[in-house]
């Protein structure tokens, strides 16, 4: 497990401990002493999937909020059958981006965890990164190629695709990941006043890491093992999204680079 990774050219300084931290112990899966955890689940037509999904999920979370995609099977009506106080959000947009977008803000958790509606991810894990964040984390960051880690779902392309990414990724923005573009996060809700979401795609897991590292806040790698899709076919392209995933690599580059050329406003104190 990577422990608290910062960049290491950070524009802004690091954040400093927020009091929330503090007054919760790390929790385990005989003890959960949390603050009230929010589970996004973005979906569309994963109604056959979705009883995989739910019974993973640790009974103690404060919330689940579905994010649906405009479904045309029984997605909506399976949600609530499996968890009758879950929160459904219509989707009006398109896109996996747009989906969390709308999801985050319909949370009323102090941590918001998001998690893939088609069975690859386990629920069991969410408490290694509540955990994580309790004990003083920001942002707990799975990955699939951390120590303990695993994939039954990449590709050897895709495989490729992600550590070219990474190493990019590492390169640009002074981070230490070990894996980019993995949707298995959990942060507190504060950290969203400083990643400011502005994509419609896949390419969100990106944007959200980048803006992690930019904004000085502590992160932390979950190892997290990755399941095939149980049902249905996959929406990701590796070729057309790894393009966007590079395009927004090269946005952030360029936004960090105006924001350092920027000349330091000189106040009447100063003359």
């Amino acid at each position: 497990m990577n422990s608290f990774l910062r960049p290491a050219d950070a524009d802004e300084p690091p954040l400093t401990l927020l009091p929330d931290h503090a007054v919760y112990r790390p929790v385990s899966s005989h003890l959960a002493i949390a603050p009230p955890v929010s589970v996004v689940i973005p979906a569309m037509n994963e109604a056959e999937n979705l009883p995989y999904v739910f019974k993973t999920l640790p009974d103690w979370i404060h919330e689940v909020v579905l994010v649906d995609g405009n479904s045309t099977d029984d997605t909506v009506a399976v949600a609530r059958e499996l968890w009758p106080a879950v929160t459904v959000v219509t989707q009006r947009g398109k896109g996996k981006g747009d989906a969390l977008i709308s999801g985050f803000a319909a949370c009323t958790g102090e941590i918001i965890v998001m998690i893939d509606a088609d069975g690859s991810a386990d629920g069991n894990e969410i408490v290694s990164y509540v955990s994580a964040l309790v004990s003083g984390a920001d942002f707990a960051k799975g990955s699939r190629f951390a120590n303990g880690g695993g994939t039954d779902d990449m590709t050897p392309v895709r495989k490729l695709g992600n550590r070219v990414l990474t190493a990019l990724v590492n390169a640009k923005f002074g981070a230490r990941y070990t894996d980019l573009c993995y949707g298995y996060n959990a942060f507190w809700r504060h950290c969203l006043d400083h990643i400011a979401l502005d994509c419609a795609g896949f390419e969100v897991e990106t944007l959200m890491n980048i803006r992690v590292v930019k904004a000085g806040l502590r992160v932390q790698e979950i190892p997290s093992h990755e399941y095939n899709r149980i049902h249905g076919v996959s929406n990701l392209r590796a070729v057309r999204d790894g393009l966007r995933v590079l395009k927004v690599i090269a946005g952030e580059r360029g936004a960090r680079r105006k924001r350092l050329a920027r000349p330091a406003l000189i106040t009447g104190d100063a003359l």
